[in-house]
């Protein structure tokens, strides 16, 4: 999907695909080897393309639940958001997971119901899934004729035109179209040639006329509506009206709710015109150039204007202490190029010089601006890692070290360790182990071992060392494995979720929570 939009966008000339066939080219956003080799997306990316008017920045993110994580973290930082809905199976679980992420953060929400050049389930019968799980009403902008073999094309319902499509000549490129009034009956039938698509086109859209309330910008923009649409990415088929329609319909770039001063009493919202700079910092990436183990920070800015050599503050450290923005750099991808300045809605680059972690604000002025952060949520994935080779060890402790700051995963230690002791790994999902293993050796040219060990949820135990020991000695952490992350503070490793939920409610002082957020910096 990202592909046709950067494509409609006129940034590419061809359309890639995640698994290469032919002489397909590879996609811009997916350009992990590891992506490649599996055909799956594994990190969010960022790239924009203009489209008329209009400036595009789209975040591309995995679909794949043990990437859930990084979805989230790209989530915190868009204004809207498209759901791509499969057309055969249906809402999936991990598609339930980050709805409730929008909705919790009020984003405007696109629903694009996709490969319906495959057999679909009924159009109908997607609108009442999205309604009744998710109490999202949704407004078809355009309806498809037929699915699978039978697919013709969509009827346009704002500008009441049949839209006859025919696949492109070459796959990745854009496909041809004939547009119809669907005033002329006649006509679109002939041009359909199928009489049973036609008749329940025609059924379908009296129907939807006599039944759906009025499509509503302002409920759009609430996340209480969803403009849906149809049609088929990789065959190019609707991709173009999603476009049009977006522009209209969609978020500028919003406001955020901030604190002023560190003082909870003075939380305002930053809108686009507040006069000084901000932004957030909602993804690490290291390696965007192997060939200079480089560590790249996306920023989101939400106010002023980013001007090249800047000097900025850091929610994190001291108000006294600048950092110069000597470049910033816009993302395609992999792709990077130096700019001048940026503004709000932008997504920019910034070499990341070991201080910046994923939820920290960036601001000029002299008062301190602080958005939410980004939590980093409990794993329930947890393994020994070592490496078997001595001679690599700086390379495995670097290459480690950059992975975690992306928070690709998370790292977990024994109590007391100052380095030198074996190292958990802590992840969401097993698929993120095997990324990390693959980092290491295509990224890093080293080799790591694996040794699972059986716990699934983790604690961070917000009260202190001090409540983890008196819980201990009093027996309450019996069956438990007490370590610490890689700020030394305490987590509690649980076996299953009763025990967790048992010690939340009987040993308040733990103060045990499921996420967790970066300290500050002294």
């Amino acid at each position: 999907m990202t592909e046709k939009l950067l494509l409609h966008g006129g940034a590419i000339q061809q359309a890639g695909a995640v698994r290469q066939k032919g002489e397909q080219r590879r996609t811009a956003s997916d350009f992990m080897q590891m992506e490649q080799d599996r055909g799956i997306s594994i990190s969010a990316t960022a790239m924009s393309f203009d489209f008329g008017a209009h400036k595009i920045n789209v975040l591309d993110t995995p679909g794949h639940q043990d990437f859930s994580e990084d979805t989230y973290r790209a989530l915190a930082a868009a204004d809207n958001a498209l759901m791509l809905v499969d057309a055969a199976k249906g809402l999936e679980p991990q598609t339930r997971k980050l709805f409730e992420v929008c909705r919790m953060r009020g984003l405007p929400i696109f629903s694009f119901c996709n490969k319906l050049d495959r057999p679909a389930l009924a159009p109908l019968e997607i609108m009442d899934q999205i309604e009744s799980e998710f109490g999202l009403e949704t407004h078809p902008i355009v309806w498809p004729i037929g699915d699978g073999d039978r697919f013709k094309g969509l009827l346009d319902r704002m500008t009441n035109e049949v839209i006859l499509y025919d696949k492109a000549e070459k796959r990745g490129q854009r496909a041809t179209t004939n547009r119809i009034s669907f005033d002329d009956k006649d006509a679109v039938k002939a041009a359909i040639g199928d009489d049973e698509l036609f008749e329940q086109l025609v059924e379908d859209e009296e129907v939807l006329e006599g039944l759906l309330p009025p499509l509503d910008k302002d409920r759009v923009l609430a996340g209480d509506q969803s403009p849906l649409f149809f049609g088929s990415a990789i065959a190019d088929f609707g991709v173009d009206r999603f476009l049009e329609y977006f522009v209209d319909f969609g978020s500028i770039p919003a406001t955020r709710n901030a604190v002023f001063d560190d003082d909870l009493e003075k939380e305002d919202e930053v809108t686009a015109a507040y006069p000084e700079f901000t932004g957030f910092v909602f993804k690490m990436q290291a390696n965007l150039d192997p060939n200079h183990r480089d560590r790249l920070a996306y920023v989101r800015v939400v106010s002023g204007k980013y001007e090249k050599g800047m000097k900025v503050k850091h929610s994190r450290s001291k108000s006294s202490k600048t950092y110069n923005l000597a470049a910033a750099q816009a993302l395609f991808g992999q792709n990077r190029e130096s700019i001048e300045e940026a503004y709000p809605g932008d997504v920019i680059g910034i070499n990341n010089p070991g201080l910046f972690a994923i939820g920290d604000t960036l601001y000029t002025g002299n008062t301190k601006v602080s958005f939410p952060g980004i939590p980093a949520f409990s794993p329930e994935k947890f393994a020994y890692i070592t490496n078997p080779n001595p001679s690599t060890y700086k390379s495995y402790s670097k290459g480690l070290s950059q992975l975690l700051d992306e928070g690709a995963i998370q790292m977990l230690r024994q109590r007391g360790d100052d380095g030198g002791g074996p190292i958990i790994l802590a992840a969401v999902g097993q698929l993120q182990f095997e990324v990390v293993l693959a980092r290491l050796k295509d990224e890093y040219k080293v080799e790591a071992n694996l040794e699972p060990i059986s716990y699934t949820i983790a604690r961070w135990a917000e009260g202190g060392w001090d409540e983890v020991d008196k819980a201990d000695a009093d027996g309450k952490l019996f069956g438990t494995l007490i370590v610490q992350d890689r700020w030394e503070r305490p987590v509690v490793l649980f076996r299953n979720d009763w025990k967790a939920r048992d010690l939340e409610e009987e040993e308040k002082d733990l103060a045990l929570k499921p996420y967790s957020l970066p300290p500050q910096i002294v």
